[in-house]
């Protein structure tokens, strides 16, 4: 194929008449052609996406690349820093060989290094500011997951939440999920809800309550509470631009399964929250999913159930997802088939199962006449990868090879100092720094517990003291006349002695004397 024709059907493909995102310049047989624009519609964004390739590949530069150009348009982003390296877009980037080299090749005129509005999270309130959940609102199924509950676990803890849901029993955190597991797994609870909602088995609840502990142990359980979370702290603009929202999980990282599910409750959050907006001119938020292949590992069929559920409709509230992750096999075929612009870097073809993977990869992409698709794959450089996403109709574009475009702010972590200095100054992180504590389960039930051995107390002793006196009845010191009753009170005792003393006095007292009459 010639120069002229690969360069006529790019920019057929990737015109955009309408704002968009500018992705690169096309390559063609090894050499990039400045002339074949690449760019992505905007409205388009909230169609998903997929970012793929080999460690080293270029991945996050690609998502940073993205996030930079969202924010310019007013779009607010949400995303994870892995590695606590994306921090860098807070401010510009520098002009050095490599970067002069990139943008002269695609012909990229005006390059201008910026910074951005950055806001920092974490989930151990130590790199960020703190971000919560409670208990109530990541539900039971995602909760499952974190937990790695089995499918007879998972019911109890459906159990769990429909009952603290018909008896307004807020589970904020760990404590009100343990109190409740508790209070209906044994005594009077067990008994309440055998009826109406099955009975827990002490040994299921003890496996439980074992791994709840297990995850305080990991020093996550502040990840659970008040305040949590507001979804619309993620709306943010500063400027017109939209906030660049980091979740910083660096020190999280022998966690996965706790932060992947974690972001999917804030998305769960934002389907649930965010009103129907229709088809937008622009998204209000496109939201990153790194490391994606996190969220199925081992996924069970309610949790996949809920992530189709949330890609397929929450298009329509203004939201974009992209995943991002080194194999497109990483994502299943039911979510993969919702995601309508792909970015794939390069494929290392090193094993037989990577040869299959690459082979499957290739057929997800439409055919191109102007590629060896599966030759093109293994032999991308670092920056570039292989595209295609929606025209502004929907339709997707000509697959091509694009020299990718450099961000334009700084392409590492933040200083120590920088980084401390962006965080004091975050109005986040005095808002969700200090926990609250509000009454809920723990309290609740914890009064409730009191009240029923209050009362069991008194009916106790109530108890007690009518076995007393049937005890008295039976001995016969009861039910005596009135007779008795009166010659048996006190007082009638009391007048009685007096007049026994007076008879008696007069019985056996001393005679008075005789007077004797003198004479005698």
């Amino acid at each position: 194929m010639s120069q002229e024709k690969f360069v006529e059907a790019i920019n057929k493909s990737y015109t955009v008449n309408g704002p968009s995102i500018y992705l690169g310049a096309g390559v063609l047989d090894g050499q990039i052609v400045a002339e074949a624009k690449v760019n992505l519609s905007l409205k388009m964004m909230n169609r998903h996406g997929l970012v793929s390739g080999a460690t080293g590949s270029g991945k996050t530069r690609t998502l940073q690349l993205l996030a930079e150009q969202l924010s310019s348009a007013g779009v607010a982003v949400f995303m994870p820093d892995m590695k606590g390296d994306v921090s860098g877009m807070a401010k510009e980037g520098a002009i050095n060989e490599k970067i002069a080299e990139r943008t002269k090749a695609i012909g990229l005129d005006g390059y201008k290094p910026a910074g951005f509005p950055v806001e920092l999270y974490s989930l151990s309130g130590k790199l960020g500011a703190q971000m919560r959940a409670t208990v109530t609102e990541f539900g039971p199924v995602l909760l499952s997951k974190i937990l790695e509950l089995n499918e007879v676990q998972s019911g109890v803890m459906m159990i769990l939440f429909k009952y603290a849901d018909d008896k307004n029993l807020p589970i904020v955190d760990l404590n009100d999920l343990k109190k409740v597991l508790n209070y209906l797994s044994e005594g009077e609870g067990a008994a309440e809800i055998k009826e109406s909602y099955g009975k827990i088995s002490p040994a299921t609840a003890s496996t439980i309550l074992r791994k709840i502990v297990a995850l305080e142990q990991q020093g996550v359980s502040q990840l659970f509470g008040e305040k949590s979370f507001d979804i619309e702290d993620l709306m943010e603009r500063v400027d017109g631009r939209g906030v660049i929202s980091l979740l910083n999980v660096s020190d999280v990282q022998n966690q996965p399964a706790i932060f992947s599910t974690f972001m999917l409750s804030l998305l769960a959050e934002l389907y649930q929250k965010l009103p129907e907006a229709g088809d937008l001119d622009k998204p209000k938020l496109v939201f990153f999913l790194d490391e994606a292949h996190l969220l199925f590992k081992d996924a069970p069929k309610a949790f996949m159930d809920q992530i189709e559920q949330v890609i397929r409709l929450i298009r329509s509230k203004g939201v974009g997802v992209f995943f991002c992750s080194q194999m497109v096999q990483d994502i299943p075929p039911t979510v993969l088939s919702q995601l309508g612009n792909r970015v794939s870097h390069v494929i290392r073809a090193f094993t037989p199962n990577d040869v299959k993977a690459l082979k499957e990869t290739v057929k997800t992409f439409p055919t191109s006449a102007f590629y060896d698709m599966e030759k093109q794959f293994t032999q991308l450089g670092i920056g570039q990868a292989f595209v295609t996403v929606l025209n502004e109709k929907g339709i997707p574009t000509e697959t091509v090879t694009v020299h990718l475009a450099p961000p334009a702010s700084f392409m590492g972590p933040l200083s120590e100092a920088e980084y401390k200095t962006l965080l004091e100054s975050s109005d986040m992180y005095k808002k969700y720094k200090d926990t609250v504590d509000p009454e809920s389960a723990f309290e609740m039930l914890s009064e409730k517990v009191k009240a029923s051995q209050q009362k069991q107390e008194e009916e106790k002793q109530e108890e007690q003291r009518a076995k007393e006196e049937a005890v008295e009845t039976k001995s016969g010191r009861t039910g005596k006349s009135t007779l008795e009753k009166v010659l048996t009170s006190p007082i009638t005792n009391q007048i009685g002695k007096s007049l026994v003393r007076g008879v008696f006095g007069v019985l056996f007292g001393t005679p008075p004397r005789q007077t004797r009459r003198r004479g005698w």
